[in-house]
């Protein structure tokens, strides 16, 4: 890809911001926010704080009830809500959602009501298949959802995509806009894209490399070094500890700062080693991750696992947690109290 000028890069990019977008297409619809978990709480109160009517909608029986409630939002059970909303925002976890659009949204979907989503997963796949009468939009905020509230509150915005998949109302996208500009998107900019492109880079992103790729590669790292007699210590801050350094610097300056804050050794040993590690074998398996989530075969793989009470999924997770990265890592962050470490659930 050398060789590229910028304006090529780039000639296909559109970029929306808050003057895009009109606030005012809100006033008279209530957005319903279906979910309080990172993304469900930052969306209802950014937007709540633009000044839309906001409702969540949850179980009764959810413990986010309570804290929505403390945060001043008003919270129906989850049928209810999409039975008040004009907009509503589905923002539960991708194997969730079917069930929840089957049974408590698309029998309260109204003619000309819109259904966003924040990732392309269930649309894309015919997991959710919308009626013909409503608007089907999607804003993807790009950051976790404490990072979106936060952005906002300091009067900033997280980057966001903006697709539409199902226009009814012949203003779909600038009622996507403008949910986009609710929720802080805008202020940063909301890029053009498509519910196929959004989910086909997301999926490829977090098991090539987000996910899939950067754990294997630490795991393996940690073992090689281990089995050739070095001490597991050790092992776990070079192959795990600093990638934190190291990805800091990407996030904020790209490769090249990185490559221009690290020592010339270190940058010699990356630009010399780094193919020896990802060489054409590896492409050629990272295009066929990426051919089966073109086709689906991925898709089908994860809906099928969730099916049957997640099988596979549940044994590797669990095995994987005591892996002995994980014990030597446990012991050597509680050496370092200014890391703070959080169970996730």
């Amino acid at each position: 890809m050398n060789g590229v000028n910028e304006e090529q890069l780039l000639k296909d990019l559109k970029i929306y911001y808050d003057a895009d977008a009109d606030l005012n297409l809100l006033q008279n619809r209530k957005i319903a926010v279906i979910g309080y978990g990172s993304q469900g709480r930052a969306h209802a109160l950014n937007a709540q704080d633009s000044g839309a009517d906001v409702v969540v909608g949850l179980r009764k029986s959810s413990p986010r009830w309570k804290q929505a409630e403390e945060d001043g939002l008003e919270v129906m059970e989850t049928a209810e809500a999409a039975k008040a909303g004009d907009m509503v925002v589905i923002l539960t976890q991708d194997h969730l959602q079917p069930a929840i659009w089957k049974a408590d949204i698309e029998p309260n979907m109204k003619d000309g009501d819109a259904l966003v989503v924040a990732h392309g997963f269930n649309l894309n796949y015919g997991q959710i298949i919308p009626p013909e009468n409503i608007d089907v939009v999607m804003i993807a905020p790009k950051s976790p959802g404490h990072t979106m509230r936060f952005q906002y509150e300091d009067g900033r915005g997280v980057p966001g995509l903006v697709a539409v998949f199902q226009d009814a109302t012949g203003k779909a996208k600038e009622y996507a806009l403008a949910y986009g500009k609710a929720v802080g998107c805008a202020r940063a900019g909301i890029i053009e894209t498509t519910i196929e492109e959004e989910t086909e880079t997301d999926l490829f992103g977090e098991q090539a490399v987000l996910c899939g790729g950067i754990t294997e590669l630490i795991r393996v790292a940690f073992e090689t070094l281990v089995e050739a007699g070095y001490q597991p210590a050790l092992a776990y801050f070079e192959c795990l500890h600093e990638v934190k350094l190291i990805t800091d610097l990407i996030y904020q300056g790209g490769i090249t700062m990185m490559r221009y804050s690290v020592s010339d050794t270190a940058e010699y040993g990356d630009i010399t080693r780094g193919k020896v590690v990802i060489d054409d074998a590896t492409r050629e398996r990272m295009r066929g991750i990426l051919r089966d989530i073109q086709t689906g075969r991925f898709a089908s793989e994860w809906i099928n696992e969730n099916m049957v009470n997640r099988p596979t999924f549940n044994t590797v997770v669990r095995k994987e947690k005591e892996h002995d990265i994980e014990i030597v890592g446990r012991r050597l962050r509680a050496m370092m109290p200014w890391i703070e470490e959080r169970e996730v659930k």
